[in-house]
């Protein structure tokens, strides 16, 4: 039996007090009365979550089985993939139906385990990849991916966008408007006088739909036309798979209503040092992005439009290079920067970057079929030396500082859409959306 964190709905939603998606096995949900006579002793605290006081309110999920596994299944060539897929609860969340009701969702997560040791968990809360865990050179296993042990981490204001995909445009858009056409219109600004990541309620704070296809989970998200002012509905599929090879494969497809700008991306903060060991762990990480030129930037970290040579800079990362030697020479607080992608061979992903960390051999490499990655050192996470409430911490407990984790966010130059000399960025009805990136990880010497 699973024990987890809930927020109680407002109203009485569905047969048992709460509204979910649909029953796996035998999933009872115990009605919110119960809570205070059954309990095992469990008390009622308030807690404050999202500017929201609601009770924070443990319920256990009980099932004819405590989850349900997706395995000995075959992929569409007929072999095996000697990957496992299980499904079973992470929290849950509080949405507002149609009716007018508030009532509390189900948060799903699924775990993915290969032959190898490899173990990748995603919950349907933004598309979130919540943990990756590896082994090391002498077998041992560790999280490499910053994140929460709950929704309540998720959920909180400090949430940096740990793990989520975000869009329907992610990175900038300038002022938070551009023009398709003659038409203008105008996207929530919420850093400053911009558009970061979609907006004030991106889908990285969406609950998606789940679907598994033998060892591939697909998340779909429909996002409406005029939310956060984007134009056109946006019906969005996420694919996960976890390869025998130590690869995560994410495909991602759009198809709109109306032309409407897509940047569409990942974005997981990594330490291949584990999760826990800041920027201690995180400094001691080569790294190399095959690029030969980057996007200026102004003061907000907005494309100016100019694309520069790395040649001569310290943007030159086309070899690999150590992190506690590089990062305090760039300008600001460290990278936050779009690489220009060197182009593969036609039919072929587009080569990104290589992480290495040589104390615990662990390798990632990039790959994408996108012109550009965001390489991003988390640098906005909280100085070390923060007090305890500006201070956040994460899964086990762990405070995550600034340089304790590095995004390679693959994706479209940021502000394409307000730069015509960039990549276009417009989805047209009958036309597709597809962005594929691969994580592969691996062993160094």
């Amino acid at each position: 039996m699973r024990t987890m964190s809930v927020l109680p709905a407002d109203k009485k939603c569905g047969k048992h007090g709460w509204r979910y998606r649909r029953d796996v096995d035998t999933l009872i949900i115990l009605k919110l009365s119960m809570l205070f006579f059954s309990l095992n002793g469990n008390n009622v605290s308030s807690e404050n979550i999202g500017g929201e006081v609601t009770k924070n309110l443990t319920l256990s999920l009980c099932r004819s089985n405590s989850n349900t596994t997706y395995s000995g299944v075959m992929d569409e060539a007929g072999d095996s993939s000697g990957v496992e897929l299980v499904e079973d609860g992470f929290g849950f969340l509080v949405v507002e139906g149609q009716d007018g009701n508030t009532c509390s969702e189900i948060v799903r997560r699924f775990t993915m385990t290969n032959q190898n040791g490899m173990t990748v968990q995603i919950i349907t809360y933004g598309g979130i990849i919540t943990s990756i865990q590896v082994p090391d050179r002498n077998g041992e296993v560790d999280d490499v991916v910053l994140g929460f042990d709950s929704m309540l981490g998720y959920l909180g204001e400090k949430n940096p966008y740990f793990g989520a995909i975000v869009g329907r445009v992610a990175n900038r858009i300038r002022d938070g408007k551009f023009k398709i056409g003659n038409q203008e219109y105008k996207t929530t600004q919420n850093r400053g006088g911009l558009t970061l990541h979609g907006g004030l309620k991106g889908f990285d704070k969406k609950l998606w739909e789940s679907h598994v296809q033998g060892s591939k989970l697909t998340l779909s998200y429909l996002s409406s036309d005029g939310e956060e002012g984007f134009p056109g509905t946006l019906l969005t599929h996420v694919t996960y798979q976890l390869t025998p090879l130590n690869e995560l494969i994410v495909e991602v497809k759009a198809t709109t209503t109306k032309p409407t700008p897509v940047n569409i991306a990942g974005h997981s903060y990594f330490n291949l040092a584990g999760h826990s060991s800041g920027s201690e762990g995180l400094l001691q990480h080569h790294v190399s992005i095959n690029a030969d030129q980057y996007t200026v930037t102004d003061y907000s970290s907005v494309p100016t439009g100019e694309i520069k040579d790395v040649l001569g800079t310290h943007m030159d990362l086309r070899v690999p290079r150590l992190l506690k030697e590089v990062l305090p020479l760039i300008p600001g607080l460290g990278f936050d920067n779009n690489f220009c992608v060197k182009k593969a061979a036609e039919g072929e992903m587009n080569f990104v970057a290589s992480v290495k960390h040589p104390g615990t051999g662990r390798v990632l490499d990039v790959f994408s079929n996108q012109p550009g990655v965001q390489f991003y050192t988390a640098n906005y996470l909280p100085d070390p030396n923060a007090s305890e409430d500006e201070k956040l911490r994460g899964k086990e407990g762990v405070p995550y500082e600034k340089w304790g984790g590095l995004c390679l966010e693959t994706q479209n130059y940021p502000d394409a859409v307000n730069n015509p000399n960039f990549p276009d960025s417009i989805l047209i009805p009958g036309k597709e959306y597809f962005h594929r990136f691969v994580y592969r990880f691996g062993i160094s010497d």
